[in-house]
């Protein structure tokens, strides 16, 4: 063969395509890692989108974007400070943000300010107390038990008349003063009402649940059929001890819990994503629950979380929808009572291991039958489903 006719091969060098890097930042409030291109950067903070959304809302004055813990309106109206000192006040009733041009003041009074609603009721006749009210509380049920639940349940959609109100309160308080009723801003046309601190058996026992729900439900009220109502429950920190470090870390436990299984907690709640995410936001998972308890202390966090920890004496469990069924009512309750005898007796090595088997397995089938019948019905009891009871 000439040479000519000969064939040269050469071997090609592979062609490669350099790889761009992604270049990452943690989010500042749930620690989880994401690319910065996906981030949102606030107040020189880098956060992820849900945070960012969960965390920060637009002034309806202004349009401003502010934390949502300097949010001095509520979730109808968000306002900066700037905003509400110089456009807006609160009615001194029902705690509503009003905006001054719509403030109404009676004759005599120099001081507070009143919705149109609020301001057309007769005074002499109100039985539904403004959003501030406290009184102060009565303690029911056994006292060598240091555990009460205070519940507070949101019905809407039945109107706001002080004679609804008076029906609801005769029905609960035929004997003792066992609840107050309350105006709520937060509600298109109802009300609040609000249990005094009793023991888990008292409210199943003494608290007559069934009644009043079901006169609730007579007089045209709605709760889980709406996407305004909440089934709150507060707790007194001292049930875990007097001492503050072990209170703090037993409420630790209790919130390494919530996060963990946040989805078998988000099914029992009855509450949509968007719901939560608006009413009773997590503070997101730690592996450990100390370093969730810091993130919940020092982030930017108002009441409106899964488990309210601004209050004093209590913790408030938010995560709830509300409903008019009584079952419901007594399982949330022992769900509560559960959860904190777990974050109570158990190790925090103990906690960190646990499971949802273990979890479940734990409940006392003979102590609480509405709570395992509850969670029979929302598919988180061990697969044995049961016809699900809708609420109302």
């Amino acid at each position: 063969m000439s040479t000519s006719q000969a064939t040269t091969t050469r071997k090609r060098k592979p062609r490669t395509t350099a790889i761009p890097v992604m270049e990452t930042v943690i989010c500042r409030i749930c620690g989880n890692i994401i690319s910065k291109d996906e981030s949102a950067k606030f107040d020189d903070y880098q956060l992820c989108d849900y945070c960012f959304d969960a965390t920060t809302c637009i002034c309806d004055c202004c349009d401003k974007r502010i934390w949502n813990d300097d949010n001095v309106g509520d979730y109808e109206t968000r306002l900066c400070q700037d905003c509400y000192e110089r456009h807006y006040t609160r009615c001194g009733d029902c705690g509503i943000v009003i905006n001054n041009d719509n403030a109404h003041r009676f004759e005599g009074n120099e001081y507070d300010y009143y919705c149109y609603y609020c301001y057309s009721q007769p005074r002499e006749n109100v039985v539904i107390h403004n959003y501030s009210y406290k009184p102060t509380p009565v303690f029911y049920g056994d006292s060598t038990i240091n555990r009460y639940f205070g519940v507070e349940l949101e019905i809407d959609d039945g109107g706001k008349e002080n004679d609804n109100a008076h029906h609801l309160l005769q029905t609960a308080n035929r004997i003792h003063e066992h609840i107050y009723i309350k105006n709520d801003g937060s509600l298109s046309d109802g009300f609040e009402i609000v249990t005094h601190p009793m023991t888990l058996s008292y409210h199943i026992n003494e608290m007559s649940w069934q009644k009043l729900t079901q006169k609730a439900l007579r007089l045209g009220y709605k709760s889980h059929k709406t996407q305004t109502c909440g089934l709150h429950v507060h707790v007194n920190r001292n049930t875990f001890g007097e001492d503050i470090a072990i209170q703090e870390l037993c409420i630790s436990r209790i919130l390494f819990i919530l996060e963990r299984f946040w989805q078998e907690f988000l099914r029992f709640s009855r509450r949509t994503q968007d719901e939560v995410t608006h009413w009773a936001r997590r503070y997101g998972f730690r592996q450990e629950p100390t370093e969730i308890l810091n993130t919940a202390k020092s982030g930017n966090f108002d009441r409106y979380t899964c488990l309210n920890l601004t209050n004093v004496n209590t913790i408030e469990f938010r995560i709830f929808k509300g409903t008019l069924k009584a079952n419901t009512i007594i399982g949330t309750l022992q769900l509560v009572n559960h959860l904190c005898d777990m974050a109570f007796s158990m190790a925090t090595d103990d906690v960190t291991e646990l499971s949802w088997i273990d979890f479940v397995e734990k409940i006392d089938k003979n102590r609480y039958p509405e709570l395992i019948t509850y969670m029979k019905e929302r598919r988180l009891y061990i697969n044995e489903p049961v016809e699900m009871e809708e609420d109302s």
